[in-house]
This record gives structure tokens, C-alpha cells and sequence, in this order.
């Protein structure tokens, strides 16, 4: 079940394309909230809305921020463009987007008959902040290559919730958006991943693609239960397209969860159950008992025998990134607290563009 309440807008705390963060009163009491103007229009201070409460009255991990449905002063919303693929199908803020591979695209054409990315060097990652650290060493070692940033619909559906996203497409970081399946609000829309895929490499003419879910991985501490869960599927839609998938391990010596400790018992079920064809794995070079921990850990799971583990030496990921005042954090956590972390997003990144420069 849903909770919505009758809101009032009493302040426009910022603003940025396809997203404006508000404060509302609720029932005499103030609260943030987050209306995406693809699906409400715009919003201004003193509108009467409708707003879900439901995250923040679970106490789950949005931010503390209700969400605006409707504006009631306004009579009517009309979303502009001519796509006829609709994401959020059958609900009530379905939406209609113009997606790269429909026949009313520009692309269409170009990717009607596409079964190949021709070995499009793809990075894989489960994580929203991993994005950053594999695009920024790319550009570092290869300036001129193009990034396109697929988004998945793991996890935040509208690319405009990333502040993060906005930063590093200013910054020149990344070049392009495409969000696929029912993520929307891209600079081009996908229907799947295969076909984001293809968008990326003929559409967009990208060098290399960096795919990752949005802010907020969904988990349940179980086995099988998180949607990271998708990297191993995304790798098989590389290898199914004849690209080559590079896997980012989630790596952290800093998360107090046992099974988050090394490498991720994400990463190891994505690649041991998921995945069922092979990727190259870039593990960042690190201390010796914290190397010894991740080597012990993949020779366990048969990782170095289901995928090609390769050792990256990543240590300047962080000083990189802070070089160019790009600065993610990670649960909470900055570079310096969990270094390793971004050094193995890092480390895909550098090992991306040395197959566009020809070597590995």
C-alpha cells in the first residue's frame, strides 16, 4: 500500500533539468520532497499537491524526501515530444518517450538490423558510485574517447535524481545519457539493455559504455535478493552483442557487514550465478594483507577460472578524482574512508581505455 497526503509547497530549494527539490507543509510540519517535472510539470511555491509519503514513513534509505504525484493547482500536464514507447507501463504515471530505436527516431534506421557492438569495450557496475571513478579514468588516459552512461532501471527510474550524473556530464566526464528499459529522462531512451547497448556504440557513437543502476541498490541480505544482481545478466548481453564486458568488483576493507567485506558477496553471486559467460574482472593492486583477502576470496568462488582476473594498478584513482574536485561517496563513506572501493571502479576505467589505445 501507498500513503498520500495533501501537501502545500512553501519553498524551491534548488533546481536542475527535469528535477526541482521543494519543501512542503505536510500536516503543520515541514518536509523535503522531490517533484521530476517529466511527470508532474513544474512546480511553484504555493501549489497545493499530492505527495507519497511512503518511503519516509517506512524510514527507508531516500534521503528523507516525499515524492510530488500531482500538482492540484494546475488543471492539466502535457508531456511534450513524439515517442510512443511508455515506461512506467500501466501505471498511473505512465509515460510516453521517444525511444532510440523506435521508427519514429532518427536513429531507427541505423539501429534496425544492429547484432553487433563490435567489441565496444563495456564496464559493468552495480553501483551508482562506481560511475564516476571508471569515467573519470578513462578521460584521464584518453581524453578524446566518448562515454556514454547507460542507465539501468535497477534502482532510481529518473536519471534527473542524479545530482551525481549532472556533475559529471558538466565536468565533460561523460558524454551521454541513455536510460533503459523503464528508467527514463536520458539523452536518448532504450526499450532494453540490448538495445541501449547498441544506442550507445551507433547512435550516440560512443567509444566506450560505463552501465550501472541509478542511485539506491535494492537488497534483502539474502543470497539472490539485490539488484546488483544485474551485472552478471548485462554481461551476457555484451558478450551476446560481441563487446567486450569489463566488471567492476564492489571492493570495500571500510563496510562493517561481514559479507560486504573484500569483495562483495554482490559481485561473487553476480558472477558465479548470474553471469554465465566470461568478463574481465580488474582487481585494483593493494596492501598485501588486503590483496591476500581478495586473492584468497577468488580462488574460492573459481572466479579467476569463470572470468579473466586481471591485477590494475590504480593508485592515483583517488587523487585523481579529487584532483578534479569530483568527489562520490559511497554508503555514506568518502575516497579516503574507502579507498579501495573507487580504486576498483577506478581500475576499470584504465583498463577500458587501454583497449581503445590498443593494448591491456
Amino acid at each position: 500500500m501507498l500513503t498520500l497526503k495533501r501537501a502545500k509547497i512553501i519553498e524551491i530549494r534548488s533546481e536542475r533539468p527535469g528535477y526541482i527539490e521543494v519543501l512542503v507543509d505536510v500536516d503543520g510540519n515541514r518536509h523535503k520532497a522531490i517533484c521530476y517535472s517529466a511527470l508532474v510539470g513544474d512546480v511553484r511555491q504555493g501549489d497545493d499537491v499530492i505527495v507519497n509519503t511512503t518511503a519516509v514513513d517506512l524510514d527507508l534509505g531516500t534521503g528523507g524526501y516525499h515524492f510530488i504525484l500531482c500538482n492540484l493547482s494546475k488543471d492539466s500536464v502535457t508531456s511534450a515530444g513524439d515517442g510512443h514507447i511508455m515506461k512506467l507501463r500501466y501505471t498511473p504515471l505512465q509515460i510516453k518517450c521517444l525511444a532510440a530505436e523506435e521508427e519514429n527516431s532518427p536513429y531507427h534506421k541505423t539501429l534496425k538490423d544492429v547484432t553487433s557492438i563490435e567489441s565496444m569495450p563495456v564496464i559493468v557496475g552495480t553501483l551508482h558510485s562506481q560511475l564516476p571513478a571508471a569515467a573519470v579514468m578513462v578521460k584521464e588516459l584518453l581524453p578524446t574517447a566518448k562515454i556514454a552512461y547507460i542507465m539501468t532501471d535497477g534502482a532510481a527510474l529518473p536519471l534527473a535524481f542524479s545530482r551525481l550524473v549532472a556533475e559529471l556530464k558538466s565536468a565533460g566526464s561523460i558524454d551521454v545519457t541513455i536510460t533503459a528499459g523503464h528508467a527514463f529522462g536520458g539523452d536518448m531512451e532504450a526499450i532494453n539493455i540490448f538495445s541501449a547497448l547498441a544506442a550507445a556504440k551507433y547512435a550516440a557513437q560512443a567509444d566506450v559504455a560505463i552501465v550501472s543502476m541509478g542511485p539506491g541498490i535494492v537488497g534483502s541480505n539474502t543470497r539472490l535478493g539485490f539488484t546488483g544482481m544485474e551485472q552478471g545478466q548485462v554481461i551476457n548481453a555484451v558478450n551476446g552483442l560481441k563487446g567486450v564486458p569489463v566488471a567492476i568488483p564492489r571492493i570495500s576493507f571500510a563496510d562493517k557487514r561481514e559479507r560486504h567485506v573484500g569483495i562483495s558477496h554482490h559481485t561473487i553471486t553476480a558472477l558465479t550465478i548470474a553471469a554465465v559467460s566470461r568478463s574481465i574482472l580488474t582487481i585494483p593492486e593493494m596492501d598485501r594483507g588486503k590483496a591476500n583477502t581478495v586473492n584468497d576470496q577468488i580462488v574460492k568462488e573459481r572466479l579467476d577460472q569463470t572470468h579473466t582476473v586481471v591485477q590494475i594498478s590504480a593508485g592515483a584513482v583517488i587523487s585523481v578524482l579529487k584532483s578534479k574536485n569530483i568527489l562520490p561517496t559511497t554508503m555514506g563513506r568518502t575516497l579516503d574512508q574507502d579507498p579501495e572501493f573507487f580504486m576498483a571502479a577506478g581500475a576499470a576505467g584504465i583498463y577500458a581505455a587501454n583497449v581503445l589505445l590498443g593494448g591491456k
